[in-house]
């Protein structure tokens, strides 16, 4: 299972990309907002407590200052992957990206894409399908089809030249 956090309701129509992936991939999977400067107690429940409840990754996406993530890591043995998110109040959310990016020796966070929150749902479900053949079997169909789709592509657009 994984946990999909993020820092407000603002950020759910990015975050709702690696529930949607998720669900492709049969992934169970549980979305909430849990705020690292609003609600920091609410973090460190969620993040201690993450591993009892049988998640076996967290996916937390943040804006601005985006301290999410880092924070979640420092609070949990499980793999974090951060998922930088272009807000309101962002500089072009280049703050997001190395407040996620930049995170000191011993609290890795594997970060994706500014907003790129499907591929953090992809890698989630490849971290869990490496000890899971059947989530791994989903992963690797999903792959063969993104292939099916490019090569279908390119066959339309020679076939109208």
């Amino acid at each position: 299972m994984v946990g999909i956090i993020m820092g407000s309701k603002s950020d759910l129509p990015i975050m709702q990309d690696a529930a949607v992936v998720l669900k492709e991939l049969g992934v169970e999977y549980e979305i909430t907002v849990v705020s690292a400067h609003r609600t920091p107690e609410r973090m460190f429940d969620y993040a201690k407590n993450a591993h009892g409840r049988g998640l076996k990754v967290i996916i937390a996406g943040a804006g601005g200052a985006a301290h999410l993530p880092g924070m979640t890591a420092s609070l949990t043995s499980l793999p974090v992957i951060g998922v930088p998110i272009k807000s309101s109040n962002s500089i072009d959310g280049w703050d997001s990206i190395l407040s996620i990016l930049q995170m000191p020796n011993g609290i890795p966070v594997a970060t994706v894409a500014l907003n790129a929150a499907k591929n953090a749902g992809i890698l989630a479900a490849q971290m869990i399908g490496a000890h899971n053949e059947n989530i791994y079997k989903n992963v690797e169909e999903f792959k063969i089809n993104l292939k099916s789709k490019v090569l279908d592509t390119a066959k339309e657009l020679e076939a109208n030249q």
